[in-house]
């Protein structure tokens, strides 16, 4: 018989990251792929990112509102009730046998507390993690609690799941799953990537994201504009730039990127989204990455390109050399990215290595999902480090 696995999205770079692994679900003799969306995708606001999903050949089974026109915690506070509310009537009429998840989002936290109430094994792929900068960080260690199977992007992240109380054989490290693409995606050339963005690269380029920081005292605003102000400064270079997520502080920053855009139309491209593999083909080709993106933590040290990784956002990750870590003021961005365009932070010949593992995690989740065998009653694991392989 059949297993419905059921995989929940909220937002494109979430998506993007799961990309390979609803592929091989979809392939499988074994499974019914199942696809919940949610969140970003569904909003004009942020570029109706469904579409991408369906043109890539899924079909979404059940499409969730619960993004409020709003910016502030209340209204994320009411977006994840909406979303409790949907995800019941959905996760009630798909009858999945397992839903995964992935990261720590607040629409993911709504999905995840769902199927806990309706006894649905939720398999959780970047537990562990820390964020101290983002809400995130609480929310990724409470989906850990209310999940059953673990898949971590690190040793070291497997074993802060286990501290967290979960039994050492369901938590696995497989990798970070978003590096399946450098094993199996066809990435653009740069005239390829000029032509789908209907924008001419013909200088070299930054790549820039940057999300509000919900925890501390960076103001979102004032940063972004410091980010703006530092990238005046290097007026030879090219920008890219993506709109930041739907997190509470995020909308008042689209304004203020898109009259960036307008004022420099030959030298600066904003997008509400560049889908997977423009983004990586972007990240690929880019001088830099600059913003405070988990993917300039994760995924674009693998290209053996610099991150400039601004601000207490990701505060906590495991990060390779080439991720210059710096404060939030114009002076220490633009500093970094001199550092970063100029390669310094490594010797001539340096291999940079990425600690996220090696772009085959799909098919470990996939072996872990085959072999699952669910057991509501979920006792707490108390730890013996010695016991600890």
């Amino acid at each position: 018989m059949k297993k419905n696995v059921a995989v929940f999205t909220g937002t494109r770079a979430e998506y993007g990251l799961l990309y390979w692994l609803l592929k091989d679900i979809q392939a499988d003799p074994e499974f019914v792929l199942q696809l919940l969306v949610s969140g970003m995708h569904l909003s004009p606001e942020f570029g109706h990112t469904y579409q991408q999903i369906e043109q890539d050949g899924f079909v979404i089974d059940e499409k969730i509102e619960i993004l409020l026109s709003s910016d502030s915690a209340v209204g994320v506070a009411k977006s994840m009730g909406l979303g409790v509310l949907g995800f019941a009537d959905a996760l009630s009429r798909l009858q999945p046998d397992v839903l995964v998840i992935l990261g720590d989002r607040f629409e993911a936290l709504a999905a995840a507390q769902t199927a806990m109430i309706l006894r649905i094994p939720v398999v959780h792929l970047h537990g562990g993690e820390l964020t101290e900068g983002a809400y995130d960080d609480a929310i990724r260690h409470a989906i850990t609690k209310l999940s059953y199977l673990h898949c971590t992007s690190t040793e070291e992240y497997r074993q802060r799941v286990i501290q967290l109380g979960e039994e050492p054989e369901r938590v696995k490290n497989v990798g970070a799953i978003g590096l399946d693409h450098l094993q199996r995606a066809n990435f653009m050339s740069v005239p390829e990537l000029s032509e789908s963005l209907n924008f001419t690269l013909n200088k070299p380029f930054f790549v820039v994201t940057y999300h509000p920081v919900t925890l501390g005292d960076e103001a979102p605003k004032a940063s972004f504009e410091s980010l703006l102000r530092a990238l005046d400064e290097y007026p030879d270079y090219q920008i890219i730039i993506t709109y930041p997520n739907a997190d509470d502080g995020g909308r008042r920053l689209i304004p203020i990127l898109e009259e960036y855009a307008r004022k420099n139309p030959i030298r600066v491209l904003a997008i509400p989204s560049l889908g997977q593999v423009r983004y990586l083909s972007s990240v690929m080709h880019a001088a830099a990455v600059i913003g405070n993106s988990s993917s300039g933590i994760i995924e674009v040290p693998a290209f053996d390109v610099p991150t400039v990784n601004i601000g207490s956002r990701q505060k906590g990750r495991l990060a390779a050399k080439s991720v210059l870590n710096v404060e939030s003021n114009q002076q220490s961005i633009s500093d970094a990215i001199l550092v970063a365009v100029n390669r310094t932070y490594k010797q001539v010949d340096e291999k940079i290595f990425n600690p996220y593992g090696q772009g085959d995690s799909s098919s470990k989740v996939m072996e872990m999902i085959k072999s699952l065998t669910f057991n509501p009653r979920k006792a707490f694991y108390d730890i013996n480090f010695d016991d600890i392989e």
